[in-house]
């Protein structure tokens, strides 16, 4: 694992390196060609987003967004090509990817940003999700931004996000919208029709990577199962909801409790 001060990464290679795999979530071989169909999105990624969602990227990221306040200390788990990122203003920030790509492509664009408006620049930590580098009760705010969905074991990684947020610190999800089973038919349809083709006009490349990130989306679970996870590993006051219109996204928040001492005992797999 590598954490990094004053916008100056050092990267390792590929996601392996950062070990964790578990058998009960991905496996090593299925994790590593996601790794490489999300670097594959790079060039096009806010371009396809844009389309698939009418829009609507722009919008939920505003809305997760405005959940935090200048001072806040904010971590972003899956941090990607910066899109989030590059808009939270006067903030501490640290951007984590398990991907050394990704964050060689967000740190220029975040920290351009942030010099723009006379900030200095973000840290930046390669690892995973389920195995965050950080101290215990650092963070105000942690966002996940269309990157939960591709965690390898999602209540280990909700476990660690416990242990870095400060008592009383909060955690926003936005992800896929799955309301429930026939809720995520109809967006499984979406995203292995509309979406193929949106991506294979912008990239065109008929083997274009969403072909396979879709696959991400139908093994996805529904808002109900990942409320119920959020309360398992600790959190309170979890709401979780689709945001309109369209209800493509949805939006999950739980706060740490105040009176939290301990990393609360591991969930059975």
């Amino acid at each position: 694992m590598s954490k990094t001060v004053g916008g100056s990464p050092s990267f390792m290679g590929k996601r392996a390196a950062t070990g964790g795999f578990d058998a009960s979530g991905i496996d090593a071989e299925a994790w590593e060609v996601l790794e490489g169909q999300l670097e594959a999105t790079i060039p096009n990624y806010d371009r396809v987003n844009t389309w698939m969602t009418f829009g609507q990227d722009k919008r939920w990221r505003r809305n997760v967004r405005n959940h935090a306040t200048p001072g806040m200390n904010v971590l972003e788990v899956g941090c990607g090509p910066g899109s989030f990122a590059e808009d939270l203003v006067g903030m501490d920030l640290t951007c984590l990817d398990p991907s050394p790509e990704m964050l060689a492509t967000a740190q220029p664009r975040v920290d351009s940003a942030r010099a723009a408006r006379g900030e200095g620049p973000a840290e930046y930590v390669q690892a995973i999700a389920e195995n965050i580098p950080l101290p215990d009760d650092t963070f105000d705010m942690v966002f996940c931004l269309f990157s939960f969905r591709d965690f390898q074991d999602k209540a280990q990684g909700l476990r660690e996000i416990y242990r870095v947020l400060k008592p009383g610190g909060q955690l926003v999800i936005c992800d896929a919208g799955k309301a429930n089973k026939l809720h995520g038919f109809f967006g499984y349809l979406w995203m292995n029709s509309v979406v193929q083709v949106m991506a294979r006009i912008i990239t065109k490349e008929k083997n274009h990577p969403w072909k396979g990130l879709a696959a991400s989306y139908t093994h996805y679970g529904t808002n109900g199962y990942y409320r119920k996870m959020l309360k398992d590993v600790g959190f309170q006051g979890v709401q979780g909801r689709l945001l309109y219109p369209f209800g493509m996204a949805s939006r999950f928040r739980g706060t740490k409790p105040e009176n939290a001492v301990q990393q609360p005992t591991p969930l059975d797999s």
